[in-house]
């Protein structure tokens, strides 16, 4: 069963996130959920969901919107005990979706401040798989850089670009392409979209 690493930043775009994490629950993998202060701000602004209180609390509320789904984990931004923050527990892999262009450069800059930061670092220092999708334009040459730095470290830069092959009809289905190329990504089977050259429904 895979470990999932999923965060989400102060970036427009938790959507991408969530939808993410639900489709990796359905896979039956197991996910540890993080957000950042900024994300939870963005969260509320764009879903309408109050993810507050204690760190229990929230733990209930998410796996609620989960449908109750006990392996769903979630720890405090500044929690640097959780299991996830060691080398010696670290997840299968790491995707920070959506991911600012702050929590980027922090990354490249090798800051581990908060727990998303210092689990991004010890994906790369253990040769874990780090996913970030940056949901940012345009992009100005400090951002471009640490990208390519990321890139570099061994990240893979995912920008939450959809396509328009097939014929996207709704919000859902331009969401689901961005979060179908990040499972492709984790190796995890899905059928979110139509790949090139398949016949249509």
């Amino acid at each position: 069963m895979k470990q999932i690493v999923v965060a989400i930043t102060g970036a427009s775009g938790s959507v991408y996130g969530l939808r993410l994490v639900e489709e990796l629950l359905r896979a039956e993998c197991r996910v540890t959920l993080l957000l950042t202060r900024a994300g939870l701000e963005v969260l509320r602004y764009e879903t309408g969901l109050e993810w507050e209180g204690s760190v229990s609390e929230r733990r209930e509320l998410m796996r609620d919107y989960f449908e109750g789904n006990s392996r769903l984990e979630h720890y405090a931004e500044d929690d640097l005990f959780a299991p996830a923050a060691s080398g010696s527990s670290a997840p299968d892999a790491v995707v920070v979706v959506p991911c600012s262009m702050g929590t980027a450069g922090r990354i490249a800059a090798g800051i581990s401040d908060n727990l998303i930061e210092r689990v991004a670092d010890v994906a790369l220092k253990e040769r874990r798989d780090l996913i970030l999708v940056p949901r940012e334009t345009p992009l100005n040459q400090i951002n471009l850089e640490n990208l390519l730095k990321l890139s570099r470290a061994g990240a893979h830069i995912l920008p939450a670009m959809p396509a328009f092959y097939g014929k996207p009809e709704t919000i859902e289905d331009l969401i689901d392409f961005v979060v179908g190329k990040t499972l492709d990504s984790l190796g995890v089977p899905h059928k979110l979209f139509r790949r090139w050259g398949e016949e249509g429904p």
